[in-house]
């Protein structure tokens, strides 16, 4: 019976694997992402200021991920702009949300039992798209681990790691935002999404390729809907990270410290001036008083 039901188990994992993404669960990766656009402050007005700078961040957005593996690899960055069919379907997306009469299209897929389903099948996509792009850099590059892990993690967050030139192009400029200082939820999976397909890859995972995107998508999914659907900011991965990064990174506690002790320090400095200066601050008083007292007599 266990035999039977892990056959099962392998049977439906390979045809979710082949299961095609276009172009239903690609239209809803352009909704999603262009639903986070049209969230990004000033992006409804640029649309009416500026449409083909608002459709060059909406292409950035569907394609930023591919337009950096594409770099990575040393290939033509508008490569897959030689896609028509996705160009002309991740365009027509965009001209819905920003355009429809009355937002029709908007507040229909922006409705949450409707959002969460184009969440869910937005992350199929994120998966195959890390599984795809280490697959890539392995044919180029058959010993390169860290190009696998480089050319998965782009395509599986490439949108989010270029999230400053498309800020440019709004006009906006938040350095503080990096997604590399403060990685996301979808930007940190996918980092670990990557090295695990890169060992599957490399034969140092016991695990078919299939299987692995059938279980990582399934986590994928749960993760990324709960977030969405209690509207959390808080990362799975946080009680891991919060018990292994002090062992073996150390902790932050102690600069922390020090730095408010410094600033303490030095407020207390400004707020008492030292004796010699409030000294010199009197003789100076009483110099002016005299000097007034001789110009009355």
């Amino acid at each position: 019976m266990e035999l039977a039901g892990a056959l099962q188990l392998g049977e439906l994992a390979a045809a979710f694997a082949a299961l095609p993404v276009f172009p239903l669960f690609d239209t809803a990766y352009f909704i999603v992402s262009l639903l986070y656009l049209k969230y990004e402050p000033g992006a409804v007005e640029m649309s009416r200021k500026s449409p083909f700078a608002s459709w060059l961040c909406a292409m950035l957005h569907c394609f930023g991920s591919y337009i950096l593996a594409d770099l990575l690899l040393g290939e033509s960055p508008i490569d897959y702009f030689s896609n028509n069919s996705s160009v002309i379907l991740a365009t027509a997306v965009w001209y819905l949300i920003f355009f429809c009469p009355m937002n029709l299209f908007y507040k229909c897929v922006s409705f949450l039992p409707m959002k969460l389903i184009f969440v869910a099948m937005k992350e199929v996509v994120r998966v195959r798209k890390i599984a795809a792009g280490v697959h890539h850099a392995h044919h180029r590059y058959h010993h390169g681990w860290f190009i696998m892990m480089a050319t998965g993690w782009v395509k599986g967050s490439g949108v989010a790691l270029m999230s400053h030139f498309e800020q440019l192009l709004r006009g906006v400029w938040k350095p503080e935002t990096n997604e590399i200082l403060r990685m996301s939820f979808p930007t940190k999976a996918s980092l670990y999404g990557t090295i695990l397909f890169t060992l599957q890859q490399t034969h140092w995972l016991p695990i078919s390729e299939a299987n692995l995107i059938f279980f990582f998508t399934m986590f994928m999914i749960v993760c990324k809907v709960f977030m969405t659907a209690t509207h959390s900011h808080a990362s799975p991965f946080a009680p891991v990270e919060s018990f292994i990064c002090p062992v073996f990174f150390g902790s932050i506690s102690s600069g922390h410290s020090g730095h408010h002790h410094d600033q303490h320090g030095a407020s207390h400095e400004v707020s008492h001036p030292p004796s010699s200066l409030a000294k010199s601050k009197e003789e100076l008083n009483e110099g002016t008083r005299k000097r007034k007292a001789k110009k009355a007599e």
